[in-house]
């Protein structure tokens, strides 16, 4: 028995909003498959489980404090620097899919980011805990305009997908505003 043929929908040219959602569904599809992770990890948790109750908890706690050094250093990357992304790897080869997805979306936004700063949090543990303290974010990546914390991807992409990152970055002058003949 066969079934019945079924007439396939006719294919209609995106509008503009439409590629930018298709774009951000995708960056969001492709970062959380990248930084997917086992729900569990077998060899922490059987070295958790030996561990006396005193000490297991301790595993978990951090010092929140910011040295004086690292937070200068900070100011001032962020102050002299007209855009500033903290990222895990290099805009060249990003070591986690949230990284890529910022590198992508700014990108797209027609940001050069080789004529602004970029820190790669993975090569000092100071400073990838530190941007975390100083922005009050728990997540990398983080970008700063003009001194201005913005957010990681999540933002980036919100921002992205409503135009208010093209139009933030425009008038900063970060890029150049889109001419109206130029949408597509």
């Amino acid at each position: 028995m066969t079934s019945p043929r079924r007439d396939l929908p006719k294919t209609v040219p995106l509008q503009n909003d439409d590629k930018k959602t298709l774009f951000a569904m995708n960056l969001l599809r492709i970062a959380a498959r990248n930084s997917a992770t086992p729900p569990t990890n077998p060899l922490l948790a059987s070295s958790l489980a030996r561990a006396r109750p005193s000490v297991a908890p301790s595993l978990f706690v951090r010092a929140r404090l910011l040295s004086n050094s690292l937070r200068s250093k900070l100011d001032k990357a962020v102050k002299n620097n007209d855009l500033v992304l903290f990222m895990k790897g290099t805009p060249d080869q990003p070591l986690c899919g949230f990284s890529r997805a910022a590198v992508q979306i700014l990108g797209v936004q027609g940001v050069d980011l080789t004529k602004h700063k970029t820190f790669n949090v993975l090569e000092d543990d100071e400073l990838r805990e530190g941007i975390k303290e100083y922005s009050s974010w728990p997540t990398i990546p983080q970008v700063y305009i003009k001194g201005e914390f913005i957010g990681g991807t999540d933002i980036l992409l919100n921002m992205h997908q409503s135009g208010d990152l093209e139009e933030l970055l425009s008038s900063k002058g970060l890029i150049e505003p889109e001419e109206e003949g130029e949408r597509a």
